[in-house]
């Protein structure tokens, strides 16, 4: 029973292979098992990859069961068209292209199994390229926000620069009309006369000021505030958001650049692996001589191919009798008297309507 699966995998004609002794049976059968292995094998790793993509067991093995029944189809063409030839330059040719395709398949089932065997690694890989992602999100995202936060405060700075400024000139205004009463600046007279009372009305007016300018200031200074704030938690939003993107940042080519990262040598001979598996049926035909199925099989072809020549021979044969038949037949018809007399009659009473017919259409119109 599974000989038999596998003969059928190997894509051999059953009604020869079944007379062909058990050696030649179990080269095929062992060819068989190769393609449908090979085709598991690519069924898992599409599977693996697909899921890296939808995240969805059931979709990702459907999908790969059919992409394993894809391979299976294409070894199998590959393997049952390969035919042993009279000479060896003919075989290589016309195993190139197939060769090339088997390298193609060996390329697409190896890649997917590579980011499952060094999944760890990737992950390592991934998690310094999010973290870094992170850093410069962050850079980014603050070089929308920094220079209008930087306007505000340098307002705010401002604002207190006045408030400093205006501060410093009412302390001055204090310490003159007390140095005055004091007698140790202005006139030198100690006591509260005219001048000091100047000063300190000057000095109180300047503190009125102050004190307005304070509340005036402290309600800018508060807006301004209050603006920074909103640009600090809208930046701290707009993080949260972009966040998602960066952490699902581990698809299937995220994940397959990071493989290329690493290491090249254990991917590589990975590679060789599955390409030795996909191409030893190839090589297999290739280096193998002729065997009794092969024999088998260029002996039916042939058989076929001298049926149909006979019938295309015999179809050009009965066509070529059939137009000499007729060539002389038409040419025999030509010398009889009656079917010229004949031919004469119809010709003239055909001449006779046309005529009378031309004659009444003349009457109407006249």
């Amino acid at each position: 029973m599974i000989k038999h699966f596998f003969l059928l995998c190997s894509g051999v004609d059953q009604n020869l292979i079944k007379d062909c002794s058990n050696g030649e049976q179990n080269k095929y059968a062992g060819i068989g098992a190769t393609v449908f292995f090979t085709a598991l094998m690519a069924s898992i790793a599409s599977s693996y990859a697909l899921y890296t993509v939808f995240d969805n067991i059931y979709t990702s093995i459907f999908f790969g069961i059919l992409w394993g029944l894809l391979i299976f189809n294409l070894d199998r063409f590959i393997v049952s068209t390969i035919k042993k030839r009279n000479s060896k330059r003919q075989e290589i040719v016309q195993v190139i292209p197939r060769l090339i395709l088997a390298m193609i398949i060996a390329v697409v089932i190896s890649k997917p199994l590579e980011l499952k065997i060094f999944e760890k690694e990737i992950n390592q890989v991934l998690l310094a390229e999010k973290n870094q992602m992170t850093l410069d999100n962050k850079t980014q995202i603050a070089q929308q926000f920094t220079p209008e936060i930087e306007k505000i405060n340098t307002e705010i700075n401002f604002l207190k620069e006045e408030l400093t400024t205006k501060e410093n000139e009412v302390n001055a205004l204090y310490e003159t009309y007390i140095a005055e009463a004091e007698g140790r600046k202005g006139t030198k007279l100690l006591g509260k006369g005219p001048v000091y009372k100047e000063k300190r009305e000057k000095h109180n007016v300047a503190l009125a000021e102050l004190n307005k300018l304070k509340n005036n200031n402290a309600g800018k200074i508060k807006v301004k505030e209050e603006a920074i704030a909103s640009l600090i938690q809208q930046q701290k939003e707009t993080e949260t958001k972009t966040q998602p993107i960066i952490s699902n940042f581990d698809g299937l080519m995220a994940r397959t650049n990071a493989l290329n990262k690493l290491p090249w040598l254990p991917s590589f001979f990975i590679f060789l692996l599955f390409l030795a598996i996909e191409t030893s049926p190839i090589f297999a035909k290739l280096i193998s001589s002729k065997s009794e199925y092969d024999y088998k099989l260029e002996n039916q072809e042939s058989i076929v191919k001298t049926w149909i020549q006979q019938q295309v021979h015999q179809r050009e044969a009965i066509l070529k009798t059939d137009i000499n038949l007729n060539d002389k037949i038409y040419s025999d018809l030509k010398t009889e008297e009656e079917l010229y007399n004949y031919k004469q009659k119809m010709a003239r009473d055909l001449m006779k309507l046309q005529t009378d017919s031309f004659y009444k259409n003349q009457q109407e119109i006249l």
